[in-house]
């Protein structure tokens, strides 16, 4: 926190700039509490930009001087940990694979066998309707057959 002195005080009982504060420029100070958070956001994005604007320069630099780049120890340890971590989710996501692969085999599979035993069941329900009708027609020959018979002999 910084303090006023007094023997910096002028008569009139303004502040004299010394310092750098007497070499930078006045600032606007913003009357509304939306005026000082755009200000801010403004500055931080103006930060952000001449950050890239900075890290970008200084890569095109490194790959203009036609060395190969140095390697950053820092990076070389954050990449063999990405690729470990990496190498562990690919073999467990093959693994997963070649297990879904098993399980559409096996569905296959199955639904031919099932298709297989439908057409058979379908092909011995038909014989069978068949073998039905074939029966009631005879039974039915054979109940009309005694009355026929006996109606004849009547005359």
């Amino acid at each position: 926190m910084t303090a006023i002195r007094p023997e910096r005080l002028g008569a009139d009982g303004h502040s004299e700039k010394t310092g750098p504060e007497k070499y930078a420029p006045a600032r606007n100070v913003p009357e509304k509490l939306a005026d000082v958070d755009q200000a801010a956001a403004t500055a931080f994005e103006g930060e952000i930009r001449e950050f890239v604007r900075r890290d970008v320069a200084f890569l095109r630099r490194q790959r203009g001087e036609g060395d190969a780049p140095a390697i950053d120890p820092t990076a070389e340890n954050l990449n063999a940990l990405i690729k470990r971590v990496a190498g562990a989710s690919m073999e467990e996501i093959d693994r997963v694979i070649l297990e879904l692969q098993g399980v559409r085999d096996m569905l296959r599979s199955e639904g031919e066998r099932v298709s297989r035993e439908l057409a058979g069941y379908a092909s011995l329900s038909h014989a069978s309707m068949t073998a039905m009708k074939v029966i009631a027609d005879s039974l039915k020959q054979w109940k009309d057959a005694p009355m026929n018979n006996d109606r004849r002999s009547a005359s």
